[in-house]
């Protein structure tokens, strides 16, 4: 159900001021340390965030898909470590559970989650299996009341915290995506290891590691959905984070422009403001041009699920076009800067860095090229 126009406004103003005041003036010292503040994960717990798309009855906010992206469009105006704090919780981690888990998997987690009492992670890609999903190689055997769990998970978001993964995994000899199963494997079980954590490009604060398997025992009954559904499980989760990373994409795109805005109006160059110049001009109007459409993308399409309407093909276009624009609007922000630009005290070069991830995860833009044609063959145009 969603939430009153007044409550809604309160929940935006809440997160909007966290963010400007409290997350903002961290951000050098998040690069600095790649770690966010304990006392900031605690604030954001006492927040809500953490349990920002999981239901009232099990102790979460339960916002539709709407205000969900108008959330995290907030969050988007401040390193995206921030809300990747939390994010895996809110998306990739836990939508299997809430879409596909069973009455008791649900009572079992779902609180915890919703309080971040308990973080979650996605372990879907694999060494040799990313944009090909279907070819996932773990291997799950099924021993009596348990599936014995075999394989390497890669790049996994926020492995280094997690207590509970949701692991694809092959169960018997079917290929392609129909011999996928999904199951929720607790990190204290003997044989999971996590491995340490990369050295990125950016996003300095939000971690990702290799999780590896070694017969791992686990339950039956963390089996999500039958088995041969877990693909399915997975592109159905994929859908709604990709609307999540499309808002954030057009929060940082908002964040830059007015960065640019503010700095151009003060830099002097021949005499004038840089604002005053033509050119300068015409970089700040393609960005706020190209990220006006992209908000209006994301809140249609969002709109759009919250009626229960097919997205498949609206979500992975607003993943595609936001995306792509808020690198764009990055590299203008660059040049806007000129020399200030590419130096860290002004954090541009750090957010140019942070949001070329955006393109990569939950499917890469060439991903969402070939579903996007082929959900417009598919509808016939």
């Amino acid at each position: 159900m969603a939430l009153d126009p007044e409550t809604l406004d309160a929940l935006i103003d809440t997160v909007r001021r966290f963010v400007s005041e409290r997350l903002r003036p961290l951000e050098a010292q998040v690069e600095e340390d790649d770690a966010i503040p304990t006392d900031v994960v605690a604030e954001m717990r006492d927040m809500g965030l953490f349990g920002l798309s999981i239901a009232e009855e099990f102790g979460g906010l339960g916002l539709t898909m709407v205000e969900e992206v108008r959330v995290a469009i907030e969050l988007g105006r401040t390193t995206p470590a921030f809300r990747s704090t939390f994010g895996t919780n809110v998306g990739i981690g836990s939508q299997g559970l809430v879409m596909a888990g069973t009455p008791e998997q649900k009572a079992q987690w779902l609180p915890r989650i919703a309080s971040g009492e308990i973080v979650t992670s996605f372990a879907l890609t694999e060494p040799d299996v990313g944009s090909d999903s279907a070819a996932v190689k773990t291997r799950a055997v099924r021993d009596g009341d348990v599936y014995r769990l075999t394989g390497t998970k890669r790049y996994i978001t926020n492995a280094d915290k997690a207590d509970l993964f949701t692991v694809m995994a092959r169960v018997g000899e079917t290929p392609g995506a129909r011999g996928v199963s999904a199951f929720l494997v607790p990190r204290d079980l003997p044989g999971l290891t996590v491995g340490a954590p990369e050295r990125k490009m950016g996003q300095k604060g939000a971690k990702v590691a290799d999780v590896t398997f070694d017969d791992v025992a686990v339950p039956a009954v963390n089996r999500l959905g039958e088995e041969g559904e877990g693909f399915k499980i997975a592109m159905r989760v994929l859908d709604r984070g990709r609307l999540h990373i499309s808002a954030v994409s057009v929060g940082v795109a908002e964040r830059l422009i007015a960065d640019c805005v503010a700095y151009a109006t003060t830099r002097m160059q021949f005499g004038k403001a840089i604002s005053d110049h033509q050119l300068i001009q015409a970089m700040i109007a393609d960005s706020k041009t190209e990220t006006l459409a992209a908000r209006a993308l994301v809140l249609e399409t969002a709109a759009a699920k919250d009626r229960g309407e097919d997205v498949v093909l609206e979500s992975s276009a607003a993943k595609l076009f936001a995306t792509e624009m808020v690198g764009r609007v990055a590299d203008r922000a660059v040049q806007i800067f000129g020399g200030a630009g590419y130096i860290a005290d002004y954090g541009i070069e750090r957010l140019y860095r942070d949001v070329r991830l955006f393109r990569l995860y939950e499917g890469t833009t060439q991903i969402q090229q070939l579903i996007v044609a082929r959900e417009t063959i598919k509808r016939g145009g």
